[in-house]
């Protein structure tokens, strides 16, 4: 195929309706690359038929690229798109998983086979993932014993306090990460999230005893008597409450 002939497929891919594009799809199939058939799905009048054409192609489906636009297609019947799924990299399931037009199904599928491969991935990729995953990723994330890698999961902006809560309250978060969170600008300043850090037995006193004065009456009355804090947290909380009394 002339130059000339393929950017005239190209345009007749993207602009043809549905009819018109299967017919095209039967005439060109063999003839077509990455960028033509990249056209062809964005095209409106998409259809399932034209999916399924595509992916009885071996040539076509064997491309990366094509894998991963037709598993975030919404014509590609939902089969067909979750076994793509489990083909993709990292960073194209924590796309596709982000991605609104894609189907709830296959944005699910995306997020446990990325939680899934979490264990294996090493820091730097943990750290990006945290920044931009769903519910389930910051669920299997927030156990992660690596302080920079909470540090990323603070900024991801699907983060909720509740989904923040267990880890600043667990006592088996390590010291590090429970500091890391007391001095998030966004996280730190939340009286539930400052309240679960005083009374977190692992939290080191030098990042609980800037907080105390910031605690109601009632919370430091319960980190006074907590024997499991550290001494100089407790008799601060005392001496708070006898100020205030």
């Amino acid at each position: 195929m002339s130059e000339e002939d393929s950017g005239s497929l190209l345009v007749k891919l993207r602009e043809a309706e549905s009819g018109e594009l299967e017919r095209l799809l039967q005439e060109h199939l063999e003839e077509l690359d990455v960028p033509a058939v990249r056209q062809l799905l964005r095209n409106p009048f998409m259809t399932t038929k034209v999916a399924e054409m595509l992916i009885g192609d071996s040539r076509l489906l064997g491309n990366y690229e094509i894998r991963r636009d037709l598993a975030a297609h919404p014509k590609t019947p939902k089969v067909n798109a979750l076994r793509m799924v489990s083909t993709l990299y990292w960073r194209d399931l924590v796309k596709l998983a982000r991605e609104i037009r894609t189907p709830p199904a296959i944005r699910r599928a995306a997020e446990l086979q990325l939680v899934s491969r979490l264990p294996g991935l090493g820091a730097g990729e943990k750290r990006s993932i945290a920044r931009q995953g769903g519910p389930g990723v910051i669920a299997q994330l927030r156990r992660d014993p690596d302080p920079m890698v909470i540090e990323a999961l603070l900024e991801n902006p699907r983060l909720t306090e509740g989904s923040l809560l267990p880890l600043v309250s667990s006592e088996t978060t390590k010291p590090e990460v429970l500091t890391v969170v007391a001095r998030d600008k966004r996280w730190g300043i939340r009286y539930p999230v400052r309240q679960a850090l005083c009374k977190n037995p692992r939290t080191p006193a030098v990042t609980t005893l800037p907080l105390l004065p910031m605690l109601k009456k009632i919370d430091l009355a319960a980190v006074a008597r907590d024997r499991r804090i550290p001494a100089p947290v407790r008799k601060r909380a005392e001496l708070l409450l006898g100020r205030n009394r």
